[in-house]
């Protein structure tokens, strides 16, 4: 019997990646290629084009690393949103092109939902709350209902456009996260006062952006401390409400996903809180946290394998696409 293999591609904002699984989900390849622009944030036009340069070297190299001919791959799934338009047209083209080539089908995935899946896979996590934290997404999710519900949100930015913007204006590197999590470290962990806006479930981080841009730029406060005051904040608000959802919907699992789960303290402040619930807290490999297109290719392997189909007209990218707009056939 002809074993599946299903080719990954993920293209919603600053990373091109291209990630090739079987249908038991062994990660056979993950490649990312992403665009660092030298001064200000991401520009969508010049990341797809970044995105467009290094699509077809990628596909050839991953399927190299796999081991695999590209008349095995039997699937092609890719980002269908949400995110960035040109960056989503590159990857959903470059998928089309892949398909129509291969004589296979195609499938879009939801970005998030693909984070979330990815996770389920490489840790024991079986039922849990996500914590979604990443540069364009802030969400809690957790599947009811058929469907993986959005119980919190930014009502904002993201939680990494915060720390980007922050970033920026403090002439840090792109992406400022991880230069923020090392200044943190090196704080006298002299806590700043910054707004703390959760709201219901919900949380807000323009005004905690503001106050940390004020508290730097016009009261002088070290770097290293706003850096730090900044994810003391920003992280307490997120693992509240992810707390509140796992007391709502009584689960006991509690998963982190996107970019900004790599951070250490993030890490350490869910995994406190779950343990002091008695719960269980997962967290994927650092190069899985991050958008990759393994986790594209794992979440189109289920929804083909539970029954999806789609047409070429059923592929058009949709930069607003919810997490809660699929209906998940894959799981009971």
């Amino acid at each position: 019997m002809k074993r599946d293999i299903i080719l990954g591609i993920e293209g919603t904002a600053h990373t091109i990646g291209i990630g090739i699984v079987n249908g038991d989900g062994e990660v056979l390849a993950n490649l990312r290629r992403m665009i660092k622009p030298e001064k200000g944030g991401i520009h969508p036009r010049e990341a797809a084009n970044h995105h467009a340069e290094k699509a077809p070297g990628m596909l050839k190299e991953a399927i190299a690393v796999a081991g695999v001919r590209p008349e095995d791959i039997t699937l092609v799934a890719f980002s269908q949103g949400p995110g960035l338009g040109p960056c989503l047209r590159t990857a959903a083209t470059a998928a089309r092109a892949a398909s129509i080539s291969l004589g296979v089908p195609l499938m879009g995935v939801n970005h998030c939902i693909a984070h979330l899946e990815i996770g389920r896979l490489v840790t024991d996590a079986e039922d849990p709350v996500l914590l979604y934290a990443s540069g364009g997404n802030t969400q809690i999710i957790a599947f009811n209902e058929g469907r993986y519900r959005v119980f919190g949100e930014t009502l904002d930015i993201g939680i990494g456009n915060m720390l980007d913007k922050f970033g920026r204006e403090a002439g840090l590197p792109f992406p400022a996260g991880p230069v923020l999590e090392k200044l943190s470290l090196k704080s006298s962990e002299d806590l700043i006062e910054l707004p703390y806006s959760v709201k219901g479930m919900d949380v807000a981080f323009s005004g905690l952006l503001t106050a940390a841009l004020n508290a730097y730029k016009r009261k002088k406060r070290a770097l290293e401390d706003v850096a730090y005051s900044i994810q003391e904040t920003a992280f307490a608000m997120l693992t509240e409400v992810t707390e509140r959802a796992m007391a709502h919907l009584g689960i006991e699992e509690v998963l982190l996903g996107g970019g900004v789960a790599r951070n250490s303290r993030l890490r350490e402040m869910v995994r406190t809180m779950a343990e002091e619930r008695g719960a269980r807290f997962f967290a994927p490999p650092g190069d899985l946290c991050v958008d990759n297109g393994v986790m594209i290719a794992w979440t189109g392997w289920l929804m083909y394998s539970s029954g999806t189909r789609m047409k070429i007209e059923d592929t058009a990218i949709n930069q607003r696409f919810r997490t809660d707009a699929v209906d998940v056939t894959w799981r009971d």
